[in-house]
């Protein structure tokens, strides 16, 4: 028994550790979709259709029968005493008696059936519940644009910081070899004291900038999981590099895509906007007309002086009532015309709206495709500039140890070397974010 206690802690503990060191791994596309299913907008999202959904069903059967049952018990602690004259019990005219007409408690038990026959009102409501419920997708749909995004930013930054961890690693230990053959040059007189101490400048801002890297990875890794659902300090590995994604979305062909108006998703909600508001003016005009409805009230009454109702002998009375109502709005003081008329202002607001968001979906298609075309040439010079700066470095490099350079002329070349390094890196991120503004304008 004691082994096979002993074992089980051992198995309890190791679900536990496992599930405690659970850890992903993912390539973009895979964090994509994992963050389209699990993250917290995503989420919402799609419970914000399901809403929609119910309140569509909620408005429908507002036209549907409905049946509603009601119990009520009186006690007449007081009895109401009504007068009447005494000449009807024998007794001498112009005089009263007092008689209480009603027994002294009552139940009263019914149940009514009710239908809408006519009420323009509900037609329209119906109909602003299927406009609300696409409305709703359309903003799912929007959010899955914005999480997909999201992503792919969150994922480049991780990588871009990677990257910078690496190379300032690597800057910061050439450095540090290059301070140890300085310091050993400078002990034996063939060189001054400045070299040492400009070497030395250069690693303390390597050092700095080597730490504040480390930091940002960390809070972009957290925000990368935050984009994804998961607990923020889940182990994540990414499997994509910086280099491979930018050269799969290095494309001058998306450049020529054209747009059409209607498939982009700020259109597509706008365009529902303005419908809600069609509708809503529809429904004010519909305020004027009649509506009609009809009820059946079925039920049973019982009375006595005594709560004697659960007993066999007890007398109910049934009854039963079919009524039709129909309402009629006659006047309202102008109430409905100023209702209809700010229905219709709101439908004027709502088609310039629609307008202006198609002019500023033109011109944000204009400036992401600029965009998007700049951050592939700057990335190609930045490349460039990249191997021009590591050649520089490396002449100083001989010519330092050479004594034909200065180290403030070593430390201006290292100094441009590491912001090539930045800027290339920095590029590579830019051409995959602003790919990712274009698809998501294109609706892609």
């Amino acid at each position: 028994m004691k082994k096979i206690l002993i074992l089980s802690i051992f198995m309890i503990y190791g679900i536990v550790s496992n599930a405690q060191e659970k850890s992903y791994s993912f390539t973009l596309q895979e964090a994509i979709t994992f963050a389209l299913d699990s993250s917290y907008t995503a989420i919402n999202a799609r419970r914000d259709i399901a809403k929609a959904i119910k309140q569509k069903w909620e408005v429908t059967a507002q036209g549907l029968p409905q049946i509603n049952g009601k119990i009520t018990y009186q006690n007449n602690l007081k009895q109401i005493v009504s007068l009447i004259p005494a000449e009807f019990f024998g007794g001498p005219s112009g005089t009263f008696s007092p008689v209480e007409f009603s027994p002294k408690q009552s139940v009263n038990a019914s149940a009514t059936l009710s239908q809408l026959i006519f009420d323009g009102s509900y037609l329209v409501g119906l109909q602003a519940a299927k406009v609300f419920l696409q409305y709703s997708k359309n903003a799912n749909q929007k959010t899955q644009l914005e999480v997909r995004k999201g992503v792919i930013n969150a994922y480049g930054s991780v990588l871009l910081s990677e990257e910078m961890v690496t190379i300032l690693k690597k800057n910061k230990e050439t450095l540090e070899k290059n301070l140890f053959e300085t310091q050993q040059i400078y002990k034996n007189g063939f060189t001054e004291e400045e070299s040492v101490e400009q070497l030395e400048i250069t690693l303390n801002d390597i050092k700095n900038r080597l730490s504040n890297t480390k930091q940002m990875l960390q809070i972009a890794k957290q925000m990368f999981n935050l984009a994804l659902g998961l607990n923020i300090d889940t182990p994540v590995n990414l499997t994509d590099s910086l280099e491979s994604l930018t050269q799969k979305n290095t494309s001058l062909q998306l450049l020529e895509t054209d747009l059409t108006i209607e498939n982009n998703i700020d259109y597509k909600i706008a365009s529902n906007l303005t419908q809600q508001r069609q509708l809503e003016l529809k429904k004010e005009k519909t305020n004027a007309l009649p509506n009609l409805a009809a009820f059946v009230n079925l039920g049973t009454l019982a009375n006595g002086n005594d709560f004697t109702f659960l007993n066999n002998e007890q007398k109910w009375y049934a009854f039963s009532i079919f009524g039709v109502t129909m309402n009629v709005p006659l006047f309202s003081s102008m109430g409905r015309s100023a209702k209809t008329q700010r229905a219709s202002i709101a439908l004027d607001q709502a088609n310039t709206q629609l307008k202006e968001t198609e002019q500023k979906i033109k011109l944000a298609l204009s400036q992401t495709k600029a965009n998007y075309q700049f951050a592939i040439e700057n990335y190609n010079n930045a490349k460039k500039n990249l191997s021009l700066a590591e050649r520089i470095e490396h002449k100083n490099q001989l010519k330092f140890k050479e004594g034909l350079a200065s180290s403030f002329e070593l430390r201006q070349a290292q100094l441009q070397l590491f912001s090539a390094q930045q800027n290339f890196y920095q590029a590579m991120l830019n051409v995959i974010n602003s790919k990712a503004d274009l698809e998501t304008i294109l609706n892609l």
